[in-house]
């Protein structure tokens, strides 16, 4: 609970240093390179293998019990509602938290967050702010290309292996589509983002011991995001759907 209290005091300081807009707006355009940009190719890796072995699942799954265009179906909504979002907010607590924490937490036991201080630099507005506003922002854009890779992976696997058309598939991927399925994949994807980069800007300003300490501060920053991520997943499926 201690630690608790102390990220959201962090936040709520976050919040208020989005006032020091001449502080962070600079860095947050870099950030969005960072955070967004170099993850695209990990997640549409994850993406793209995730949609071929759904499209293989469902196929072995309905065993010509079930029409072969729900394969459609089973890939879109999946993908859209579960899968996309989870697995590229999973993936990236491990590259953009990590390496959030990891920078922040060499920072910290080096004293360089200790310099800004000294130079009258807010911390908060400088090291913090930019990167959860990155996440906040690319973390949906990087799960919507996830996204489509994953339904283009699907797509072209049941044009080859499973013997469907692009009618067919394309029939069952808009049979039960709803706009809101979208709109529920960007909401839990912007929280993700979120907690992934505030969970890493935490461990790395708690940062203490030197070299071990980072390591430490980096493993929890990736554990920690992890599980709020699940527990996000399914209080956004109990609340929304």
């Amino acid at each position: 609970m201690v630690g608790l209290g102390q990220w959201g005091r962090m936040v709520w300081e976050a919040i208020v240093s989005l006032r020091d807009v001449d502080v962070w707006l600079g860095l947050t355009l870099r950030q969005l390179t960072r955070v967004g940009v170099d993850s695209v190719p990990i997640a549409l890796f994850i993406a793209m293998f995730t949609g071929i072995v759904l499209a293989l699942q469902a196929s072995y799954t309905f065993t010509g019990a079930i029409p072969l265009y729900f394969v459609g179906v089973l890939v879109g909504k999946t993908m859209m509602l579960e899968l996309g979002p989870v697995l590229t907010g999973l993936a990236l607590s491990g590259r953009v938290g990590a390496n959030i924490s990891a920078e922040l937490g060499t920072m910290r036991v080096t004293e360089q967050i200790d310099a800004l201080e000294t130079m009258a630099y807010p911390p908060v507005a400088y090291l913090v702010v930019p990167r959860v506003l990155a996440g906040i922002i690319m973390f949906p854009l990087v799960t919507a290309l996830a996204i489509g890779v994953g339904i283009a992976a699907g797509w072209l696997t049941s044009l080859q292996l499973l013997d469907m058309s692009t009618y067919e598939f394309v029939y069952g991927l808009t049979l039960f589509f709803q706009p809101f399925d979208v709109t529920f994949a960007m909401v839990k994807t912007i929280s993700f983002g979120f907690v992934v980069t505030s969970i890493g800007c935490f461990y790395g300003f708690r940062t203490r011991g030197g070299a071990e300490g980072v390591g430490r501060s980096t493993t929890q920053a990736v554990v920690v995001s992890s599980m709020v991520i699940l527990v996000l997943d399914a209080f956004w499926a109990i609340t929304l759907l």
